[in-house]
């Protein structure tokens, strides 16, 4: 079964990690699929082309979502490629790992502007198309367990992971009348760019797959599946939820 069949999904971060794995999954459930991306032309191009190649629609955007008018021209062009907007997977991130004491001061407002502002304007303006079209959708933020736990290098990235999970129950308040869904997803340890260099000790990555009752750390298509999942008609009574996606870690970590 098909779960976004003839819906049109808009990804943000998709050419590698969790975008991408969100973008192939829905379109291995017959959505069409538009991916904003920040530098990485071919994996934005691989995307797209494996997209193309399990029968979708599909395009690639390149634009900074920490700037407003990068998420007016995503939706903009979705819109005149596919013809609506269905739903929006606001999943760009960065976290660039430093200590609290001596935090730039660049570092800090770069990661609150890609994580938070991004994610708000992406939300907002895919949520004015969707109330244009009259006819609802479904809003799926990636925020992060770290949205619930600190994270001694993290004061910087743990705040703007926390703002998108109440960013999403706000919007479903906000929204519910226009019959759009908002939720997030709240992964845990998954193998992305983002912690690629933090865990290559192996003794780190031992630790922490410790901590995971299942036994191992994340893979970016065990998000595939919740954000497809939360998307679709299946979740149609599901607003304002956060799903934790850790293998158990959360509930573990006493």
């Amino acid at each position: 079964m098909k779960l976004l069949d003839g819906k049109t999904v808009l990804v943000t971060g998709g050419s590698t990690g969790i975008g991408r794995a969100a973008a192939i999954g829905a379109a291995r459930h017959g959505a069409d699929v538009a991916i904003n991306y920040h530098s990485r032309d071919e994996d934005a191009e691989s995307c797209v082309a494996e997209i193309e190649s399990l029968g979708q629609r599909a395009f690639a955007l390149k634009g900074d979502v920490a700037l407003p008018e990068t998420a007016t021209d995503f939706v903009a062009k979705a819109v005149a490629a596919f013809g609506k907007v269905d739903v929006m997977v606001s999943n760009a991130g960065i976290c660039p790992f430093h200590a609290f004491l001596d935090m730039p001061v660049e570092v800090f407002e770069r990661t609150q502007k890609v994580n938070m502002h991004g994610a708000y304007f992406m939300c907002q303006a895919a949520a004015r198309q969707m109330v244009a079209q009259g006819h609802g959708g479904a809003i799926v933020a990636v925020s992060s367990i770290s949205a619930l736990v600190g994270g001694e290098f993290q004061t910087h990235y743990t705040p703007t992971k926390a703002g998108v999970h109440s960013l999403m129950q706000s919007a479903a308040i906000a929204l519910g009348k226009h019959n759009i869904r908002c939720n997030s997803v709240l992964p845990g340890t998954i193998l992305t760019e983002i912690n690629k260099d933090d865990l290559a000790d192996p003794e780190k990555r031992r630790s922490m797959e410790g901590r995971v009752p299942l036994g191992r750390l994340g893979a970016p298509d065990d998000l595939a599946g919740p954000i497809v999942f939360l998307a679709s008609d299946m979740a149609a009574y599901v607003t304002g939820a956060a799903l934790l996606v850790d293998g158990g870690m959360y509930v573990n970590l006493q």
